[in-house]
């Protein structure tokens, strides 16, 4: 037993002088938190967004993933975290008016560049927005007559938040897309849409911008297999809600030209439409079928006006874009059926029409706010303009149009496209058609009309473009009629700089107005 114990103790002995056991490193402070740029708990933002610089005691490290960790309550959204120095700037973005709002950084956001070193802890930034301004006296608003004049010329943001797959038989956004709003926003191959794009617009003598917004892909719940969507299925459904990331892109959008004290238009897009040689297209609006869509079509404007309702009288609504009968007809309702005129059919789609128009000025209106005064566009079926002289029905579209109101908040709007080089034998039918839409709209109706949509055929820079566009130009605003181009103007990659596709049309567009 002696001898036992001696040896544990030489054991014991031989254990103790061995190496000493290493103690845990210990960790260094994480970045600390200086300040909150403007300080947390500010009020009254007046804007639809804003950018809030949070500084640290040290030089900060934050990878992509903790930065997409950070987020914001109350239905806005983060547009950009970016590091610099010991700065991180957060820009939310889709503000509304008299809310409150939580900016989060969960712990780990940021990173300092010492070894052993911990991370930030989560940190909080609270904010509200102002109150809504009391509901405007109609009297004190701006008219629509005085808005479209104040319009000038203007432009669409086309091929960008209308992006829809258009075909249910072949619904490849659904299908192969991760269907955030930017996989939409840039399917057509247009960029993501910044805030310099519209500033250059702006700067160069545009007055106006038209976004065009398809919203069926993210109304609801659009359940697609093997490529196919049952729209009937979706018709059925009494699930009208807007996706609140689409809805939040698009007031993020909006932003970016109220901001540039410009006019927005916004409105209803490829929801309507033909449906193709297969009739596989997506329109869900269609002419002479109001009742099938008429209760999913007042939730989405419910929904919208909303969203709005506390904007000022530079946005203004613009019903629904190119609807058609079940005949897909262009030029005037039942071209396209058999007998070129369908009486029974007409009737029925210029009656929708009508009635499309009443359920969205009635549902806007409704919401109250500055809805209650706001500027509100209709369109003419198909958003037709009458022009031409080869079939009596041509004028249809503006004649048999209704005024859902009383004139002075409603404008009608009409598309016009032509092709410039044929210009010196088209130009006596687009001097008729401005002598037209005088006569049947502005005389008729008592309002003014925007040329929501025009263009000349070609996407050139071309000698036949700019003397089409100067003098296409010049007519609408000798008419007193605002005008906006379609698309080209800055189109794909050209966007992203962002810089000019068509320099010397945009020149001729604008000459008028400088």
């Amino acid at each position: 037993m002696k001898n036992a114990l001696i040896i544990l103790a030489l054991a014991l002995l031989a254990f103790s002088c061995g190496e000493p056991v290493q103690p845990e490193p210990l960790e260094t402070p994480g970045p600390a938190l200086v300040s909150i740029s403007p300080p947390d708990g500010t009020g009254g933002i007046e804007g639809s967004s804003l950018s809030v610089v949070f500084t640290f005691d040290q030089n900060i490290l934050c990878t992509s993933a903790s930065l997409a960790g950070v987020s914001v309550d109350g239905g806005a959204f983060i547009e950009k975290a970016s590091p610099a120095g010991a700065a991180l700037t957060v820009v939310v973005s889709g503000l509304a008016r008299g809310r409150q709002y939580t900016v989060t950084l969960p712990a780990g956001t940021a990173r300092g560049f010492k070894q052993d070193q911990k991370a930030s802890p989560a940190i909080t930034f609270r904010f509200s927005t102002k109150e809504p301004d009391p509901a405007p006296d109609p009297g004190s608003w701006e008219s629509a007559a005085s808005a479209v004049k104040n319009m000038g010329a203007g432009w669409n943001l086309g091929n960008t938040l209308d992006t829809n797959s258009g075909d249910v038989t072949n619904m490849w956004f659904e299908a192969y897309s991760d269907r955030t709003p930017t996989a939409y926003e840039t399917g057509w191959g247009q960029p993501v849409t910044t805030r310099a794009l519209i500033h250059m617009f702006k700067e160069a003598g545009f007055n106006a911008i038209r976004v065009p917004v398809t919203w069926y892909p993210h109304m609801g719940t659009l359940e697609v297999n093997g490529g196919r969507w049952n729209m009937d299925k979706w018709l059925e459904s009494t699930d009208y809600r807007v996706d609140p990331a689409w809805m939040a892109r698009v007031r993020e959008v909006v932003g970016y030209v109220l901001d540039e004290g410009m006019y927005c238009i916004l409105n209803v897009h490829h929801d309507t439409g033909d449906h193709g040689e297969k009739k596989n297209g997506a329109a869900w609006l269609v002419a002479d079928k109001f009742d099938a869509a008429k209760d999913r079509y007042a939730a989405l404007w419910q929904q919208i006006a909303e969203t709005f309702r506390d904007y000022g009288d530079k946005l203004l609504f613009e019903s629904y874009n190119e609807m058609l009968d079940s005949y897909d007809s262009w030029c005037y309702a039942t071209f396209a059926s058999p007998d070129r005129y369908d009486a029974e059919v007409a009737a029925a789609a210029y009656a929708g029409i009508n009635n499309y128009a009443r359920t969205f000025v009635e549902t806007v209106r409704a919401t109250g706010g500055n809805n209650t005064s706001r500027n509100l566009v209709v369109n003419t079926y198909g958003a037709c303009s009458g022009a031409g002289n080869w079939n009596p029905h041509l004028k249809d579209p503006l004649s048999q149009l209704v005024l859902p109101e009383a004139p002075g908040h409603i404008a009608v709007q009409i598309h016009s496209y032509w092709e410039a080089d044929k210009f010196d034998a088209q130009k006596a039918d687009i001097d008729r058609q401005f002598t037209d839409l005088d006569q049947y709209i502005v005389r008729r109706l008592g309002v003014p009309v925007i040329i929501g949509e025009w263009g000349g055929g070609s996407n050139e820079d071309s000698a036949a473009m700019i003397r089409f566009a100067g003098y296409f130009s010049q007519k609408a605003k000798d008419a007193g009629m605002a005008a906006l181009y379609w698309m080209c103007l800055s189109d794909g990659a050209d966007r992203a700089v962002p810089t000019w596709t068509t320099p010397r049309v945009k020149d001729a567009i604008l000459k008028p107005y400088l």
